[in-house]
Parts: C-alpha cells; structure tokens; sequence
C-alpha cells in the first residue's frame, strides 16, 4: 500500500467513524435501519470512489485530500467553508433528531428514494472527477490548469456542486426526516456563495475561464441558473 492509498483510506475510515457518532449517538439507538443504510451505503461510495482514483488519477485524490476551512487560502472562502461546516452538521443532528423524536412521518419508500439520490449524487461526482481532474477541494488555480469544458462541464460549469446538492437533499429523506431539509436549503446558499466566489477567483487566475463562462450559461442547473 502506498502512501496517498494509506492517507486517503485513514481519512475515510476517520470520517465514517464520525459520521457513525454522528448519525447513532444523536438517535440513542442501533434499531435505526435508516441511519445504517445510509451509513453503509455512503461509506460503499466514498471507498469506491477513493479507490478508483487512486489507481486511476492519484493526482486528484491529492488535490482532495487537504479540504475544509483551514485549508482555505482565502478569507471569504474560510468563512463560507466554516458555514458549509455548520449547515452540514445541522443536517445530520436535525435529521436524526427529527427521526428520534417523531417530529415528521417519512415511509419506507421515502426513505429509499433518498438513497437513491444520494447515489445519483455520488455519480455525478464520480462523473465529474473523472473529466476534471483539476477539481480540488479548495479554490485554487494551478499553473499546468486549463478550463474544462467537456462532459458535464459542456451543460454547466459546476456540475461537481450540482451533485452534491442532490446527495445532500436526499440525505434528510434517507435519514427519515422532513425538517432536515430546512438546513439543506441553507447548506444549498451556502454553496451558491461559494460558487459565486469561486468563479470570480477562476475568472481573475484561469486563463480562458471568462470565455468558457460566456459560452456555457449555467452553473448549476441548464436552463433555470
């Protein structure tokens, strides 16, 4: 095992260890089929991923390995990463909670139909990381970096943020809870400020990325923005 294939899998193991604490300590029960569908199914996808492309593009896997707040080279990006932190704890803890207590009935079906999205969301990453393997986990601009603009970026221009908006809606439902979706929908703003501020940084720093704006409108979903 080389070293980025150990780094990447301790930091997953990590992160599900969390994600478990998480989901279980929140709901003070194991009998929660929900919370352990979503666990595994996540955790199925994150292992998946991480080990296609450190066979197959190391080089991206690197590029996302130092994420978050502190990894921010930028002070509005530190800022909108530390609130897409608290927005996406919100989700899981007001989800579970939701669940514990009874506040909202989701079925059964419901609650698949939110692994589903989760899922699909998880392709569409996989999608996206496949064409771009520039797609860093923080906003930068690297020398040898050039503007993609085919795959999805051909239909809009972050479709990695579009992804991740489908996985985070379906994780609510997945979990069994209607009122998580109301941090969703601020997780949501807080990625189109992200966004927002990520194209005016490539727009400065990334040759040929102004133009690409121009010739593909949308950012985040074709033909209504």
């Amino acid at each position: 095992m080389n070293d980025l294939t150990r780094r990447a899998l301790v930091g997953l193991a990590r992160f599900q260890i969390a994600l478990a604490l998480i989901i279980f300590l929140p709901a003070w029960s194991a009998d929660y089929w929900q919370g352990w569908l979503y666990w595994c199914l996540f955790g199925a996808a994150c292992f998946g991923l991480t080990f296609y492309f450190v066979r197959n593009d190391p080089a991206l896997v690197e590029r996302r390995m130092n994420a978050g707040p502190t990894a921010e080279t930028g002070r509005t990006q530190k800022i909108i990463m530390s609130c897409a932190s608290v927005t996406l704890i919100a989700t899981y803890l007001v989800s579970v909670l939701d669940y514990r207590f009874g506040w909202s009935d989701v079925s059964a079906g419901t609650s698949l139909f939110g692994d589903a999205l989760v899922l699909i969301g998880f392709y569409g990453i996989f999608v996206t990381f496949k064409e771009n393997s520039f797609a860093a986990a923080t906003v930068r601009a690297e020398s040898e970096q050039r503007v993609i603009s085919s795959g999805p970026y051909a239909i809009m221009r972050h479709p990695m943020y579009t992804s991740a908006l489908i996985m985070f809606v379906g994780t609510p439902l997945a979990l069994g809870s209607w009122w998580g979706l109301v941090p969703v929908a601020a997780l949501g703003a807080v990625i189109v400020w992200r966004l927002l501020d990520e194209e005016k940084y490539l727009a400065r720093n990334l040759a040929g990325y102004a133009e690409y704006q121009r010739s593909v409108r949308a950012r985040l979903v074709p033909g209504v923005w």
